[in-house]
């Protein structure tokens, strides 16, 4: 890749800092940074400023679109609230899904996604578990809508998992030091 890399950063979580998902994307961030420190790093906090629910009017400014299209590489800290992801990310992702820059219909009516190649790692951070295991795969509506939409724009995400978190300080800390391992073992 010639030219200086890109790196978005963007984080939705209402905790702050006690984010476990901040944590995560912070690490990912400097991970990629580790192997180009030239890097660009632009960081979008959805929480500090939030974009308005998508309007006629907010889907003509296309800036988050031209900031999401221009990064090579973007770590996004996606929280599950409610069985799916905070509104504020909603609002963010809206705004990518446009015909004819980050997808189009083909002539038999197929969706093609349009925004690849590039890299989106996704750094999820869940209260509790949503395997088959446990009997609750149906809630999750987080990572499966994540991945069904970059899908649609043509990019496949990378995920990184901290779940069980809300069940007891000792498997929170051991969720996170295994995401944060996970973390260190991405290419950049």
């Amino acid at each position: 890749m010639s030219g200086t890399t890109t790196i978005l950063r963007v984080d939705s979580s209402i905790t702050g800092e006690n984010s476990v998902s901040r944590q995560i994307t912070g690490r990912i961030v400097e991970q990629q940074r580790a192997g180009r420190p030239d890097a660009t790093v632009i960081e979008r906090d959805l929480v500090a400023q939030p974009l308005p629910h998508l309007t006629l009017d907010q889907f003509a400014d296309g800036s988050v679109l031209d900031e999401f299209l221009a990064a090579d590489t973007v770590v996004i800290g996606a929280p599950m609230y409610n069985f799916t992801l905070p509104s504020q990310l909603k609002a963010w992702i809206d705004r990518l899904a446009v015909n004819g820059r980050t997808f189009r219909y083909t002539a038999e009516g197929k969706p093609e996604g349009l925004a690849g190649p590039k890299r989106v790692i996704i750094a999820l951070s869940r209260g509790g578990y949503y395997g088959t295991e446990q009997g609750n795969a149906d809630f999750e509506h987080l990572e499966s809508y994540l991945k069904a939409f970059f899908g649609f724009i043509g990019i496949e995400p990378e995920f990184v998992r901290a779940d069980g978190i809300n069940l007891g300080p000792e498997v929170k800390a051991k969720s996170v030091e295994q995401a944060l391992r996970e973390v260190d073992l991405l290419a950049a």
